[in-house]
């Protein structure tokens, strides 16, 4: 059960340097928590993963509403597909290239999450590619 409570513990230890650097930076200081489906839906057979993927949204949730008043962004995104990486490759030959979610545009989207301004915080992204059944 210890992993279970790495998210809270990790969020424990890195939020009050988050806190310590609010005026010292271009952009605010920004925590962002990757999930998955699980984390909006149980699905059979996949009980105890999607409890870890509920309970790291919901701290997600909480820590946005008590911290983003103090500056910090707080964020969950929902990367809801198979990553375009190498050890994928073999698994999605036949499906087509719109079929993957593409390291650079996951990484486009924690930058746009990173640098919004106070004014405008981004709670919870979902990122499929176009293809997908949801």
């Amino acid at each position: 059960m210890r992993h279970r409570r790495g998210a809270f513990l990790f969020s424990q230890s890195v939020l009050p340097l988050l806190l310590n650097s609010t005026q010292q930076s271009t952009h605010p200081p920004s925590l962002i928590f990757t999930g998955a489906t699980a984390a909006m839906k149980g699905s059979a057979q996949f009980a105890a993963f999607s409890t870890g993927k509920f309970a790291k949204r919901s701290l997600s949730q909480s820590l946005a509403r008590e911290f983003g008043p103090k500056g910090v962004h707080v964020a969950h995104v929902n990367v809801d597909g198979i990553i375009d990486i190498e050890r994928t490759k073999e698994w999605t030959k036949n499906l087509g290239e719109d079929a993957t979610i593409k390291p650079e545009a996951i990484a486009d989207a924690y930058w746009y999450l990173h640098t919004q301004p106070k004014t405008c915080f981004t709670q919870e992204l979902d990122l499929r590619p176009g293809v997908e059944k949801w």
